[in-house]
């Protein structure tokens, strides 16, 4: 459920804000309206604060070689004096990279020149010799006026490199258009040659001082969060609305606090002596979402946490559904009870070892344990077992599968479409669930008749969906289903949009007629839409098949290591592949068809009371 939220107002003195707001933290209830703080102090914490992320995530990408240790480590008195040598280090090596770039880059740039060194051109530049680099096609350099002299360097077998010889510096007016100069480089080859041995060697201190500095990072990670809270308690400290012209400065903050603990915060600020004021929000208000489940449905957070859905405040939680639905997508993706029988020893091998740690289960390996369940069961009705050809399959796993949708089965064209029908059904059942939860919503308006069309539309495109795309012998088109689907369509249309007045819904919908119309499209195509779980769990299937025939020939001869390390590599590539599908696809219903039926955005965010708690 959406726990239900009150708005809270508090006037503190202006003097005690700093002490009001620290006794406010210190009871963690309250979720702060945004507010934007601003001053000097405010930002030297943040600058600090974004010195320790960046320090943070640039050590948390280095690739400490295996084996690594070294005595040497950075000494510093505190992890901001820590983190500020760091980022020395990573400037100071970024600076000895680019050196080194530069050097390599001009050492290639003149190769073929041998040694070059500036400063005996600048020398002979003062005894008036000026000498000039430049390069030649070699048949040109023969064809040279005798008013350019010039001193051989060498040649290959398409240029020639000589010295231009002048007093003035000037470039005499007869040199051919093909001769070109080489620029001048500023360091000699040799001291160029020096700065890439001696910046390779500073590196390779800073590199190992560096991986030293790894086993820092919890640490860093640690002031970091800290930090982060310094920043929040300032940006709230100096944001707070007030008024300072009245005789008596007044502050205030406005927030909202779960209607349960709302009494705890009235009792704090009744001891403080603070102004404070309750109310229910208002449809203008940005309300957070608080969820509180039970600990089955509770499973699905780290699923919704992952893809960073949150049901807005008015919105529905869907978490049971979520779960539920998400749940037997996951099985008919996976699709192989060998697959779920190996997620579920993980998951039971990670419950007892922490268990044995004493450590409470997380809940995602008790998601992994009902996912590796549900994948089983799936596998055990389907007669899927790693892929492996039925006729290979012992005689009680072919019995305990259900006929109709069994691998085992000898006519797979009516297994497929028994399997096509079970998607279809699964559509029906959801989004069917998703009106039945509107029609809840509206019961004390009209508008609840607009629910009762959308069903109407959804059960007769349902038949239409099974004539069309499964068997119109099998499945011809009942006489209710054109009336069941005109006059959904009609209810719909009247009041789908009814808010007092039936005449402003049809007005309404006459003006978006393309989108409602495109409605009717819309839901047909959501129904076919979960024929995806059919079509996903077949190329899944067809993979662990393949793998099979391919490694096969293999185990039993020789090379049956070979063959084992095949099917290792290819039934774990597939699980990769089926876990991927279920973000695509098996989320995707639940994200999208389902939530767009019951007209959920995931518009919400996150309740997260102003309070002293650090990320461990």
């Amino acid at each position: 459920m959406i726990v239900p939220m009150k708005k809270i107002f508090l006037v503190v003195l202006d003097a005690e804000k700093k002490a009001a707001l620290k006794k406010l933290r210190s009871a963690g209830l309250v979720h702060l309206e945004d507010i934007q703080g601003a001053g000097a102090e405010l930002t030297s914490l943040k600058t600090e604060h974004s010195k320790l992320e960046s320090v943070c995530m640039q050590l948390s990408d280095l690739k400490v070689p295996k084996g690594f240790s070294s005595k040497e480590k950075i000494e510093a008195a505190d992890m901001s004096e820590l983190a500020d040598k760091i980022l020395e280090l990573f400037e100071r090596k970024k600076t000895c990279l680019s050196e080194i770039t530069q050097c390599t880059v001009e050492l290639e740039r003149l190769q073929k020149w041998g040694g070059v060194n500036p400063a005996d051109f600048e020398y002979l530049a003062g005894k008036e010799i000026s000498l000039a680099m430049y390069e030649i096609p070699a048949a040109k350099y023969r064809m040279l006026p005798d008013d350019v002299n010039t001193v051989f360097v060498n040649e290959d077998k398409s240029n020639v490199r000589f010295l231009l010889v002048t007093k003035d510096g000037v470039k005499p007016s007869s040199m051919p258009a093909e001769a070109f100069a080489v620029t001048m480089p500023q360091k000699s080859t040799d001291e160029m040659s020096e700065i890439i041995i001696r910046d390779k060697a500073e590196i390779a201190k800073i590199d190992n001082l560096l991986y030293s500095a790894v086993s820092y990072v919890p640490e860093l990670k640690k002031a970091s969060a800290v930090q982060a809270k310094k920043v929040e308690f300032e940006n709230v400290f100096s944001g707070m609305e007030h008024d300072s012209e009245t005789t008596t400065p007044l502050a205030w903050i406005t927030g909202f606090v779960p209607a349960d603990d709302l009494d705890k915060v009235k009792k704090l600020a009744d001891e403080e002596k603070w102004g404070f004021a309750a109310m229910d929000p208002t449809d203008e208000d940005n309300v957070p979402t608080k969820l509180k489940n039970n600990k089955l449905v509770s499973l699905i957070y780290p699923v919704t946490d992952f893809l960073g859905t949150v049901p807005g405040y008015k919105e529905y939680d869907i978490s049971g559904w979520f779960l539920l639905f998400f749940a037997i997508f996951f099985g008919i993706i996976f699709g192989d009870g060998g697959y779920g029988a190996l997620m579920t020893i993980i998951a039971v091998f990670a419950l007892l070892g922490g268990a044995i740690k004493k450590k409470k289960a997380s809940p995602g390996v008790c998601l992994l344990l009902l996912l590796g369940l549900t994948t089983m069961a799936w596998g055990t009705i389907t007669c899927t077992w790693f892929g492996i050809e039925p006729q290979f399959l012992p005689e009680w796993l072919k019995n305990i599968s259900i006929p109709a949708i069994s691998n085992a089965t000898e006519d797979s064209d009516w297994v497929s479409q028994n399997l096509q029908i079970l998607c279809f059904t699964l559509a029906l059942a959801q989004l069917t669930i998703a009106h039945l939860k509107g029609f809840v919503r509206y019961i004390k308006s009209l508008k609840c008749i607009g629910e009762i069309g959308s069903l109407g539309m959804l059960w007769g495109l349902y038949t239409l969906v099974l004539n069309m795309v499964v068997d119109s012998e099998r499945f011809p088109l009942p006489n209710f289903a054109i009336p069941l689907i005109g006059g959904g369509f009609l209810l719909n249309f009247i009041f789908a949009n009814y808010d007092g007045s039936i005449g402003k819904s049809i007005l309404e919908s006459l003006k978006n007629i393309v989108s409602v119309l495109l409605g009717v499209v819309n839901v047909f195509s959501d129904i076919v839409s979960y024929i995806r779980l059919w079509a996903v769990g077949l190329a899944g299937s067809a993979i662990s098949a393949t793998v099979n025939e391919m490694a096969g020939p293999m185990l039993g001869g020789f090379i049956i290591f070979a063959g084992i390390l095949l099917l290792c590599f290819g039934h774990g590539l597939n699980m990769v592949l089926n876990v991927l599908s279920v973000i695509v696809h098996g989320v995707r219903l639940n994200t999208l068809e389902f939530s767009n039926h019951l007209g959920m955005s995931w518009s919400g965010f996150k309740y997260e009371p102003f309070s002293e708690a650090v990320e461990k």
